[in-house]
């Protein structure tokens, strides 16, 4: 799916002291993506902390962000959980005409076996909806091979691409190599953004990229186009931040470069917390040489 390609963000949900959703900062963040050339947004990822927010306030951000957006830019819809049939029913259920698709994590902490997870995604896929499968080991507990990514790309077309983010790059080369075609593949890891991109990937779904647009779409962009040496510039001014905003988990570094920015303020909810002062100062140190 071509209008799914270069920079994806996943999008912060802004709090105000009160821990109440801050929309006049959700808009703020979002103008300041489309504005600075991010090619499209994700609603309700986990950077979004939507592990900590009621179904009404699901449903105030996402019509908040469709409104704000107004069919500028391609939207993305975080679906994900634990309990398959609802999560099914759950996108059965949804008004997706404003989405391009769903982004649906792998179920986390049941560790379901390879046959567990096909079987997960086959029963999403009997939805007729566009869906992104979301491979984040590191969140779920488990691993989604190489070998059932591919298997679950050539059965189900409207599985239409993977978010992958596997400790190992190889997992990304394999599927890479072995997909079928019109099926993507997408970094769900920020620091392989540009490497899997010039090896055949359709860029990145980032954190980063929310709080450095301009920098990041131009570096994926120089990165499809082959454009190695200018790309690899980018990247390096880039990866150290990168490196700090995930120092304490996210997205409690990213929302420290955002507040700095003046974009939203820095509250989090529990069990997250803001990030620690040597951790903030150092994110603001290195934004200065950026």
């Amino acid at each position: 799916m071509s209008i799914l390609k270069g920079v994806g963000v996943a999008l912060v949900t802004p709090f105000n002291e009160n821990l109440s959703v801050d929309f006049d900062s959700l808009t703020k963040l979002v103008e300041y993506n489309i504005d600075n050339g991010t090619n499209y947004l994700v609603v309700l990822g986990t950077t979004a902390e939507a592990a900590t927010l009621s179904k009404e306030e699901k449903k105030q951000v996402v019509d908040h962000i469709i409104k704000v957006n107004n069919k500028r830019l391609p939207l993305v819809l975080g679906i994900g959980g634990n309990n398959t049939l609802e999560v099914k029913k759950q996108i059965e259920e949804t008004d997706l005409s404003s989405f391009e698709a769903i982004l649906s994590v792998s179920p986390y902490y049941n560790k379901p076996n390879q046959e567990g997870l096909y079987q997960h995604y086959k029963m999403l896929a009997s939805t007729g909806k566009s869906i992104i499968i979301y491979n984040v080991p590191s969140r779920t507990g488990q691993n989604i091979e190489a070998e059932t990514t591919i298997r679950l790309a050539k059965e189900f077309p409207n599985l239409i691409m993977i978010k992958e983010a596997a400790p190992n790059i190889l997992q990304y080369f394999d599927i890479l190599r072995k997909k079928p075609e019109g099926f993507s593949l997408v970094s769900g890891d920020d620091e392989f953004a540009l490497p899997v991109t010039l090896a055949g990937g359709d860029g990145v779904i980032s954190v980063i990229g929310q709080a450095y647009p301009k920098e990041f779409s131009t570096m994926i962009q120089l990165g499809l186009d082959g454009k190695v040496k200018e790309a690899y510039e980018i990247h390096n001014k880039l990866v150290e931040i990168t490196r700090l905003i995930f120092a304490e988990g996210n997205p409690c570094g990213i929302k420290v470069i955002l507040t700095e920015k003046g974009i939203i303020k820095n509250y989090l909810r529990l069990p997250l917390v803001v990030a620690s002062e040597g951790l903030h100062n150092k994110i603001k140190a290195e934004m200065a040489g950026i």
